[in-house]
């Protein structure tokens, strides 16, 4: 027997739920499906929102030949086969055949490349389907000859909506007297994911006596899944936003988000250098001089949980990532190398000033290398105003204290120092 998911998966567009902003009335793809004509895409989202069914509710309404093909286990020649195949399909004026490729973000370089020709050229339509980010995973030749289209976790009326679906509809479970009483447990479990919904409601389902009515509650959902609830996937898209909340947490000083963001990430099992090595960046990206000492309690915070490890890692984690949340925030540090990088861009590589050079030998002497330069600590207060970048750029200000109290002091010692020079 074929499991709820594959006997509930829609066969037409009406039919199909969720992504209003692609498939509604009036969106781009259903649009595209009027028209006849559909551009090669990427479909990228999370697991269980729908981007199979949507490749073959496509091909279905174009009537076009349907070619599937899972990166998980095609080769090179399994990709030249395909293609050839779609080529001797492919008769005068008639519309491409669809190439379907799953999980194309785990296509190696030189299979993506052996897809070039054939899309470029018109004989496949070619529609990915990826939980990743195809900026990173899909080669850019490629991805130039694609529309991207991002799919999003189904709502919860949505899941509802699946779940009453199949009890109406399904040719087993219309059969059993089921009632649902409760959502909030499966809707939790499933995680936005209808294939997984599916799974639990059979499995659920299953528990039923025959003739006895079924009343699903949250407390037997619970106690029939066995699984993680905590929705993280360390080598997926997750891993990346899960780990960007946890950091714009900090940088927006919400301790409170802060410590959530990091227990989602403790609890599915991210490497916890990988959160300290997080933390050392935001201490000098987003706090920098407004607190020098956050960068030495995220380095510490390294050293300590790599030498305690878990489950007391997890105490000193918190402690860092909630000092570097209520510190004062600065980027200031940051903005000047940005700065400084988009100017050394911008001007080439202007020559060292003579006097700023280092002259090992008599011929660079002779050459007047290091001549005119001033020692800072043989003068009052150990400094000397001279010029220290090239003539080219000289007096740009890069670095910019910002308003907070540890770089007011510097911007009192730079005036006291520097005068008017670099416009403080």
């Amino acid at each position: 027997m074929q499991p709820l998911a594959e006997r509930m998966r829609p066969k037409k567009l009406d039919d199909y739920v969720g992504q209003e902003h692609l498939v509604g009335q009036g969106a781009v793809l259903r649009q595209a499906i009027r028209s006849g004509k559909i551009p090669s895409f990427i479909l990228w989202g999370p697991p269980g929102v729908g981007k199979t069914t949507l490749a073959r509710i496509i091909a279905n309404e174009l009537q076009r030949p349907f070619h599937t093909l899972s990166a998980v286990s095609s080769g090179v020649k399994d990709v030249r086969e395909v293609i050839q195949k779609a080529r001797s399909q492919h008769f005068f004026n008639s519309p491409n055949p669809i190439l379907f490729i799953d999980e194309i973000h785990r296509f190696s370089k030189s299979q993506q490349d052996s897809l070039l020709g054939a899309v470029e050229q018109g004989v496949v339509t070619l529609i990915g389907a990826t939980t990743e980010n195809p900026s990173f995973e899909v080669i850019p030749a490629l991805l130039s000859r694609c529309q991207v289209y991002v799919l999003e976790y189904l709502r919860k009326e949505e899941l509802i909506f699946l779940v009453e679906q199949a009890l109406a509809k399904d040719e087993y479970l219309k059969k059993q007297e089921i009632e649902v009483l409760e959502y909030d447990a499966m809707l939790q479990f499933s995680g936005g994911d209808a294939r997984k919904l599916y799974n639990i409601l059979e499995l659920v389902a299953n528990y039923g006596e025959e003739g006895q009515p079924l009343r699903i509650d949250n407390d037997m959902v619970a106690q029939r899944v066995q699984q993680n609830i905590a929705r993280y996937d360390k080598a997926g898209e997750q891993h990346y936003d899960i780990a960007s909340a946890f950091i714009k947490s900090i940088r927006g000083s919400d301790p409170n988000a802060a410590v959530y963001w990091l227990a989602r990430m403790i609890e599915g099992g991210e490497d916890i250098k990988f959160i300290a090595r997080r933390m050392i960046i935001a201490a000098s990206e987003d706090i920098g001089l407004a607190n020098p000492n956050a960068l030495l309690m995220a380095t510490t915070a390294l050293q300590a949980v790599q030498a305690v490890g878990f489950p007391e890692g997890r105490i000193i984690l918190s402690q860092a990532a909630v000092y570097l949340a209520t510190s004062p925030k600065s980027n200031s540090a940051y903005m000047a190398i940005n700065e400084a990088q988009a100017l050394v861009r911008k001007t080439g590589n202007l020559p060292v000033p003579l006097h700023l050079r280092n002259a090992p030998t008599q011929l660079m002497k002779q050459l007047d290398y290091g001549k005119g330069y001033q020692y800072a600590h043989d003068y009052p207060g150990n400094f000397v105003e001279q010029e220290f970048l090239p003539d080219d750029i000289s007096k740009t200000k890069l670095f910019d204290p910002q308003a907070n109290p540890p770089e007011e002091n510097i911007r009192k010692r730079l005036r006291q120092l520097w005068k008017d020079w670099y416009g403080y």
